[in-house]
C-alpha cells in the first residue's frame, strides 16, 4: 500500500513538473505559473473525478445483471473472489478486443470492457482478461493509471495544440529549442514516465489475474488474441490520446503510431511465457492449492 501511494505521488511530481515546464518554455513566468495552476486543479480532479472523464472519452455506457449478462456475472463472480466490493461495470463501442480498469480505489471502482472483446473471445478468455484487471483494482493500479491518463494527455493536447499553431506561423513565445520541447520532448518524457511505471505492473497483474480465476492459459489466450487483432483493429481514443494507451489490458496502439515504440506494457509475448511458465508450476504443485473453477466454452456474442 505505502508503494503504490509513493508511485502515485512521484507520477504527479514528475508529470507535473513537465506540464509546468512546457509553460516556461512557452510563456516564461506567466506561462509556468498558469501551467501550475492547471497541474495542481488537474491533480485534484485527477484523485477524485477522472475515471467518469476517461470513461466518457471510451464513449462507455454502465451495464447491469439484466443489461450486462454473463459479462457482468463474471465480474461480479471474480470480485467477490477477489474480497473486493463489488465495481461498476461498463461497455464501450469498439471493434477492437480490450478492457481497462479505473477509478481511485476498490470501492471505487470501475472496470470495461470493449464489444470486441465480449464478441471475439471466449468466456474463459474473458474471465481471464477481467481478472487481470481486478487485479490492478486490488493493487490500487488503477489510481495511477487513471492520474497517468489524465495528465499525460493534457501534456499530449497541449503539444498538439502547439504543433498547429506552428503550422500556422504562431509561434510559442520561447527559442527554437523551447518550442522543440514543448512540442515533441515533453510528450515523449511524459510517455516514458508511464512507461517506467507501470511496465512493472503489468505482469504482477497477470499473475495475480492469473490465480484469481485459476487458469493462467485462459488469460494468454486472450493476450495472444488482442495482440493478433489490434494490428488490424484500431481503437480511435487511444489513437487521438496515446495517453489513454496505459490505462488498457494490451497497448491498444497500432504499430505504425508513433508513440508505440514507448509502449507502457511489456512484451505480450514476454506475458505470455510468463503465463505458461506459471501453469506450469501451478501443475507441479509449487504454487499450492488452487481453485479452478469450470466455466462453459461458447464462443462469439454472448450475454
Amino acid at each position: 500500500m505505502p508503494m503504490n501511494f509513493a508511485r502515485t505521488a512521484v507520477l504527479l511530481v514528475l508529470l507535473t513538473l513537465i506540464l509546468v515546464t512546457m509553460g516556461q518554455v512557452v510563456a516564461g513566468r506567466q506561462g509556468m505559473a498558469v501551467a501550475f495552476v492547471i497541474a495542481l486543479a488537474m491533480n485534484l480532479y485527477s484523485l477524485w473525478k477522472s475515471d467518469r472523464m476517461v470513461l466518457r472519452m471510451q464513449g462507455a455506457a454502465e451495464v447491469d445483471q439484466h443489461t450486462g449478462g454473463d459479462f457482468y456475472a463474471i465480474v461480479q463472480q471474480l470480485a467477490q473472489r477477489a474480497g473486493l466490493p463489488p465495481p461498476r461495470v461498463y461497455v464501450m463501442q469498439s471493434p477492437q478486443p480490450n478492457a481497462f480498469a479505473t477509478g481511485r480505489g476498490p470501492s471505487h471502482a470501475a472496470v470495461c470492457a470493449s464489444t470486441g472483446l465480449l464478441e471475439m473471445l471466449s468466456k474463459e478468455e474473458v474471465t481471464g482478461v477481467m481478472a487481470h484487471e481486478l487485479s490492478h483494482v486490488k493493487n490500487r493500479d488503477t489510481l495511477t493509471m487513471t492520474v497517468a491518463a489524465t495528465i499525460g494527455g493534457a501534456i499530449s493536447m497541449f503539444a498538439q495544440y502547439l504543433q498547429i499553431g506552428a503550422l500556422f506561423g504562431r509561434g510559442t513565445g520561447a527559442g527554437r529549442l523551447g518550442g522543440l520541447f514543448a512540442m515533441l520532448i515533453a510528450p515523449i518524457a511524459a510517455g516514458i514516465v508511464q512507461m517506467a511505471i507501470s511496465r512493472s505492473r503489468e505482469f504482477q497483474a497477470d499473475r495475480m489475474g492469473a490465480l484469481l480465476c485459476g487458469h493462467p492459459l485462459w488469460l494468454a489466450s486472450a493476450l495472444r488474441h488482442i495482440e493478433t487483432a489490434k494490428g488490424t483493429i484500431a481503437h480511435a481514443p487511444a489513437e487521438r490520446i496515446p495517453a489513454l494507451a496505459g490505462m488498457f489490458t494490451v497497448n491498444p496502439l497500432s504499430a505504425r503510431t508513433f508513440a508505440r515504440l514507448f509502449s507502457t506494457h511489456p512484451s505480450t509475448e514476454d506475458r505470455i511465457a510468463e503465463l505458461v511458465r506459471l501453469d506450469q508450476a501451478m501443475a507441479r504443485g509449487e504454487q499450492g492449492p488452487v481453485a479452478r473453477p469450470g466455466i462453459a466454452r461458447p464462443r462469439g456474442t454472448w450475454g
